[in-house]
């Protein structure tokens, strides 16, 4: 499989690519790194997209984001294609 140019920079603009960013998440357990590593391409999900990419639970995926939240590793907005829910992106 190759990698584009355009592939390699979205890499290197991952907030998983910052040391602070990998510190602090160093420490979250590993459901919260899962959920992370899911949100790196920078793709907005929801809490029910996270669940299926990441095969956890959502209770599990709930729990993640709460802690990822906490330290401030991710944000979250109301969808544009539903307003009814919220999806969730990594910090930059």
């Amino acid at each position: 499989m190759s990698t584009t140019t355009e592939d390699r920079s979205r890499q290197a603009e991952s907030p998983l690519s910052d040391p602070e960013f990998r510190e602090t998440l160093r420490e979250l357990p590993p459901s919260a790194k899962l959920v992370a590593k899911v949100l790196e391409d920078a793709r907005p999900l929801s809490q029910g997209q996270l669940a299926e990419e990441s095969l956890l639970p959502d209770r599990t995926v709930r729990y993640a984001l709460n802690r990822l939240e906490e330290e401030s590793l991710v944000e979250s907005r109301y969808s544009f294609y539903d307003a009814r829910k919220q999806v969730y992106f990594l910090v930059a």
